[in-house]
């Protein structure tokens, strides 16, 4: 494909606005749209500054299409790394649409999703993790994702990489120059300094592709399930913390008979939030589905909240569910529902958590689901648990970054075992080269003309 051509797409979002911008890139944009422009004090366009605005009309012939305001940026000191022309003009949708029809009257085609970013990056103005980031900054629905993208964005994620691939090269160089003086019996690549350097390198890597489960969570949401017995209140705590009726609450064991899901943002970090069928042995075929869906839920979740009434529930019962949720990665709150109604259980909650540190449970909240004082307390412990989201720290949310870091990862276990069991030194050549190409197709130093397709064509088009 060629990328030197000049291309135009309309860069604000869909629909009629107060304002509209426009953008044109390519080798000869000034040129192309020099035609459409008349200045209103009488400038020409042809000799404009970079990095300066010009008031004037946008016309056809005769026909004055709007007034307008031109911002030109010249080649390698744009976006793109080309001449870039951005069109502010009102927000009608026949304005914008006329304004780009005449356009492409004049040899300029329509860009292609992300087009514009793909060229940045072709350009060498920035590297394909920090391309990825513009994206996930457009489409950043919290502060967490927001602080992410932007980090990336500014070439942290790079950074990182930048240092380990650097290195990797350097032993590569060493290793693979011993080949070339075999005959001669010379070491230029000391083994003690390569397992090192495998080592810290592994270490790193494996930090960033962990990093990836916190990362996902920031950039989808961290998945909550709601659960308990049947009239647990489980709804009524789904509607409190969304402050509004989502979820119909009724007295009625089963009145939730399917998952039902919405998502809100506390401190930064978005959750999205699952209630779900009661947790009960019924003979109901569709609410027994409904707990089969529940328990697919669960599975998936990265916290689970879990309501008991005290009047209506056995230690036994708790425990019992608690053992079948239970995984290592699973978040547990436990929580005590309906303090408002008077305790009449024989259930003693000094006894019940003691058996539920089993589970990674060190205290029980204690809350009416229907009075909104308690709320904090269920965010509070939301707060405390990911936590984590928030370091400061480079962290992964791309699935193809982690893909990229967990084959770096294999080569780097090879080249490990490979020095334990002395393999010759063209062997752990051809391992490290695997680990640096690993790590150089996620910054975009490897790629191919399919996978920059795929990647940019999540962009919206205009960006």
């Amino acid at each position: 494909m060629d990328f030197k051509d000049d291309i135009v797409a309309i860069s604000t979002p869909n629909g009629m606005g107060a304002i509209s911008l426009i953008r044109v890139s390519g080798e000869n944009a000034l040129k192309k749209v020099e035609p459409f422009f008349k200045s209103k004090k009488g400038k020409n366009l042809s000799q404009i500054k970079t990095h300066s605005l010009i008031y004037g009309d946008f016309f056809h012939g005769d026909n004055i299409i709007d007034e307008v305001v031109l911002s030109y940026y010249a080649k390698d000191k744009s976006f793109t790394g080309q001449e870039t022309i951005e069109i502010s003009c009102h927000g009608s949708t026949y304005i914008q649409k006329t304004i780009i029809e005449k356009l492409l009257e004049n040899n300029i085609r329509l860009a292609k999703p992300g087009e514009f970013t793909m060229r940045a990056f072709l350009n060498g103005k920035f590297d394909l993790t920090q391309a990825e980031a513009v994206s996930d900054l457009i489409y950043s629905d919290s502060s967490s994702m927001h602080k992410i993208a932007l980090n990336q964005m500014r070439g942290g994620f790079q950074n990182d990489l930048k240092i380990l691939r650097e290195e990797l090269l350097h032993f590569t160089s060493m290793i693979e120059l011993e080949l070339d003086f075999s005959e001669e019996d010379v070491e230029f690549a000391n083994k003690a300094d390569l397992i090192k350097l495998i080592e810290r390198v592994k270490s790193k890597i494996v930090d960033l592709k962990n990093s990836f489960k916190h990362g996902n969570a920031i950039k989808n949401g961290v998945p909550v399930a709601i659960a308990g017995k049947p009239n647990s209140g489980k709804s009524s705590l789904l509607n409190l913390l969304l402050n509004e009726e989502k979820a119909i609450v009724s007295n009625i064991p089963g009145t939730t008979r399917d998952a039902i899901e919405d998502t809100i943002i506390i401190e930064g970090i978005k959750y999205r939030f699952v209630d779900t069928a009661g947790l009960r042995k019924t003979d109901d075929e569709i609410e027994s589905k409904g707990i089969e869906i529940t328990k697919s839920k669960i599975s998936l979740a990265s916290v689970l909240i879990y309501l008991f009434d005290i009047n209506d529930s056995s230690e036994q019962e708790i425990i019992s569910d608690l053992s079948e949720f239970y995984r290592e990665d699973l978040s547990i709150i436990l929580v005590r529902n309906k303090v408002d109604l008077k305790n009449e259980s024989s259930i003693k909650i000094e006894s019940l958590l003691e058996k539920c540190e089993a589970y990674g449970i060190n205290n029980i909240l204690e809350i009416s689901a229907i009075q909104k004082k308690y709320l904090d307390i269920i965010k509070n412990k939301l707060i405390k648990i990911n936590s984590v989201l928030v370091s400061g720290d480079t962290v992964v949310t791309n699935l193809r970054h982690f893909n990229s870091l967990a084959d770096a990862e294999s080569s780097l276990i090879e080249i490990e075992n490979g020095i334990q069991n002395g393999v010759s030194g063209d062997l752990l050549s051809i391992d490290l080269r695997n680990a640096i190409e690993s790590i150089g197709e996620i910054t975009g130093q490897i790629t191919n003309d399919e996978m920059l397709g795929n990647i940019f064509s999540n962009f919206c088009i205009g960006k």
